[in-house]
């Protein structure tokens, strides 16, 4: 049940986003400012719901993720979070943070991108910071570098930036992008919705020291991300799909080649990868993207998403296949939702 905005606190929903040119690598791990910059299109499922009350009394943050006690390294980012929204308000109260996701968390369908969005304007908004949408995307950065895109619906261009630390910092933002007439559908086949046996934060860190092919792949895609914004800007259906999986295949390209190798594909996403090739030879404009995970998304036309989605389900063996479309950007929830 969502919880309406209280005295002393507030509800925020945020929903995921996916990126067509990709996030991978940062030049500043601190302050999660990004090697490239990526562009992303924000989801209508899979949202996050976030409540933050402020706790007078209370000595320590409390932190639950779907309806349970976080711990580990999902409690530690979200203390971390909540430090850096009381030092940017000037306040002390602890906080109390429950948090639920519709997405399966960890499993490469963005759910941190949503929780920390979602966390962003509700922390924001509990400890009475007035933010622009460009200061949230600023801020939802420093839990989560994808989070800055969710802030924002539909098309975002995530910049990756000028200069160093506090240039940096306040270069680094999201923004909305003009699109024509295009009205897409992701296909996401879910091969597999447990953790990844590589956290994106470790895979991007090892692929980006030891990955002979990463340097060529991030000049590439600042290509790819100037060629993206002109096909939405036209509306080019066809070749958004196309610039959108040549750049993620050659990002897991630069995975594979890390020393050791970082491999999420398993047989089963080779097997709806085969399956997008062969829809786009039945005619079928169908392009594939992939984030840090086994799971596939493909891009196509809302008017072919029931189609895809059963030649897609049709290849898998186990797993499950949802249908998204274009969603909106964070938002407070109110007295009554």
């Amino acid at each position: 049940m969502q919880e309406p905005v209280t005295e002393g606190g507030a509800t925020a929903v945020a929903q995921p986003n996916i990126a067509l040119i990709k996030y991978w690598g940062k030049r500043d791990e601190q302050l999660f400012i990004p090697m490239t910059s990526s562009l992303s299109m924000t989801l209508d499922i899979f949202r996050t719901t976030t409540t933050v009350r402020l706790g007078t009394e209370a000595d320590v943050d409390s932190v639950a993720l779907n309806g349970k006690a976080a711990s580990g390294e999902a409690e530690r980012r979200v203390l971390v979070f909540l430090d850096l929204v009381r030092e940017l308000a000037g306040r002390k109260e602890r906080a109390v943070v429950d948090t639920h996701n519709e997405a399966p968390t960890g499993a490469g369908v963005a759910s941190s991108a949503s929780g920390f969005a979602a966390l962003a304007l509700a922390a924001s908004a509990a400890y009475g910071l007035d933010l622009d949408a460009r200061a949230l995307s600023r801020l939802a950065r420093r839990g989560s570098g994808s989070a800055s895109r969710s802030v924002y619906g539909g098309f975002v261009q995530w910049h990756k930036g000028q200069g160093e630390g506090a240039d940096a910092d306040l270069s680094s933002y999201a923004e909305p992008v003009p699109v024509g007439d295009i009205d897409p559908a992701l296909v996401i086949a879910l091969v597999d919705g447990g953790p990844k046996s590589v956290s994106s934060r470790a895979a991007m860190r090892s692929t980006v020291d030891t990955s002979p092919l990463y340097q060529g792949w991030a000049d590439s895609s600042e290509g790819d991300l100037t060629e993206m914004r002109r096909a939405l800007s036209r509306g080019d259906f066809e070749a958004v799909g196309e610039i959108a999986e040549r750049n993620a295949l050659g990002m897991h390209a630069t995975m594979l080649a890390a020393r050791p190798a970082v491999r999420y594909l398993s047989p089963a996403t080779v097997t709806v990868l085969d399956r997008v090739l062969q829809l786009r030879a039945d005619g079928i404009p169908a392009y594939a993207t992939m984030d840090a995970g086994p799971n596939v998304k493909v891009l196509c036309r809302r008017a072919d998403a029931d189609r895809v989605a059963e030649a897609v389900r049709e290849a898998m063996t186990a797993g499950s296949v949802v249908v998204a479309g274009s969603g909106p950007g964070a938002r407070l929830l109110t007295e009554g939702g």
